[in-house]
């Protein structure tokens, strides 16, 4: 019996990893109430099918992996580079939230003008809107690359589905590295910052440095997700899927009907705690850390507190960042 039963399950599961099962919320739910129905008719009881569930495989799950460990302390958005990738793997997307309401003003791909890939999708937004996290997770980097520097001012943060998250060109952060933070937490105001024409999220989604394509999970024009799972696929990951323009064209009406387009002034951001002009160390920080999250320098850092770069710094310790 239990044979019988670790092989039909190992079939359903293949068949789910084969192919995308294209079905809304509501239908997994009627699938789930009929089956439960016929399990009533049959004269089984749920209570001890699920307790027969939870004793079969007691002793036969694996321990979870740790996802807070590889490349945790790298400062680069890809921190997969040495990793074995699996060809595939389907990815639990349930929990989520939409990082902005946005549409869709630049998709990802290929620009010829610029000569490299866009490995996202950029999001229209006033400077000031809210940022949120997309999916349960934990802060991996929190930095800023500068004015008129590739992403600006952004946040990387990886989540327990395996994903990690990228939201560039903000004005001001709402979280720290190490924050756990939930689906639809705030962690950032949008902005203008960075190699950037005007104001917008640059939003990602990659699977260990994969940068997959926005489009294959996320609606924005129906601000959902197309599945309750995504699989990933390394010769399909930068396809979207069922991306309609025209839909998008429709939705960014109604958007701007509710969310009109403020003026506003190149790369300026709004006074915050990121621009303050001191720094608390926390565990774990180097001057190197500190500068690159804070877009100044080492030198700079050691000039201004009278400190050398073998300096030790202690916990909690405040140091001048201009």
């Amino acid at each position: 019996m239990k044979g019988l039963f670790i092989a039909a399950a190992t079939f359903i599961l293949t068949i789910s990893a084969s192919a995308q099962n294209y079905q809304l919320p509501d239908r997994h739910a009627l699938r789930h109430d009929a089956l439960l129905a016929n399990q009533g008719n049959a004269g089984i009881s749920v209570e001890n099918t699920t307790k027969y569930l939870e004793e079969l495989f007691e002793e036969e799950e694996e321990p979870e992996l740790d996802i807070y460990t590889e490349g945790w302390d790298s400062q680069a958005v890809n921190c997969y580079n040495a990793a074995h990738v699996p060809q595939t793997a389907v990815i639990d997307v349930t929990n989520f939230a939409m990082p902005h309401p946005g549409y869709i003003t630049s998709p990802y791909g290929y620009r010829r003008r610029f000569r490299r890939m866009h490995k996202g999708v950029d999001l229209k937004l006033n400077i000031g809107d809210t940022v949120r996290a997309a999916f349960d997770g934990k802060v991996r980097i929190v930095r800023n690359q500068g004015a008129r520097k590739g992403y600006g001012m952004y946040v990387v943060i990886r989540h327990p589905n395996q994903l990690e998250t990228v939201y560039g060109h903000l004005s001001k952060w709402l979280v720290e590295p190490d924050q756990y933070v939930k689906a639809g937490d705030p962690i950032a105001l949008g902005g203008n910052t960075g190699r950037s024409t005007g104001p917008h999220l640059h939003f990602e989604t990659r699977y260990m440095g994969y940068a997959i394509n926005p489009c294959a999970i996320f609606d924005f024009a129906n601000q959902t997700t197309h599945t309750d799972t995504y699989t990933f696929d390394k010769n399909t990951y930068q396809n979207a899927r069922n991306f309609s323009p025209a839909a998008n064209s429709e939705y960014a009406k109604e958007y701007l009907k509710k969310n009109p387009a403020k003026p506003y002034v190149r790369n300026s951001a709004p006074k915050s705690k990121s621009s303050t002009a001191s720094y608390r160390v926390r565990k774990g920080d180097t001057l190197s850390k500190i500068a690159s999250r804070n877009g100044t320098t080492v030198a700079k850092l050691c000039r201004l507190n009278g400190i050398k770069t073998t300096t030790k710094l202690s916990v909690g310790q405040r140091l001048k960042l201009r």
